[in-house]
């Protein structure tokens, strides 16, 4: 998977902990962020791709990501039942 979207990323212009949040806010705070991002879907599925386990990317919490990525999947099975 290409990581040349990670060059237009908006969280390149800042520290790293702040999409590593340890509350409730900062959480809040990081998704605004992704929010403005250019490249959102992008992040989101390189870590759901490679099953980035931490911190917000596409604007999903590691919880959020899981629900998307069981998601995609019932919905391929759905797909291949259906061929």
């Amino acid at each position: 998977m290409s990581t040349q979207w990670m060059a237009e990323a908006v969280c390149r212009d800042y520290e790293p902990d702040v999409f590593f949040p340890r509350d409730g806010s900062g959480v809040t705070h990081a998704i605004a962020i992704c929010a403005t991002c250019p490249v959102s879907e992008q992040c989101l599925d390189y870590a759901i791709a490679n099953h980035v386990d931490h911190g917000i990317w596409g604007g999903k919490s590691e919880r959020e990501r899981r629900r998307i990525a069981r998601e995609r999947r019932r919905v391929r099975l759905l797909n291949a039942d259906v061929a």
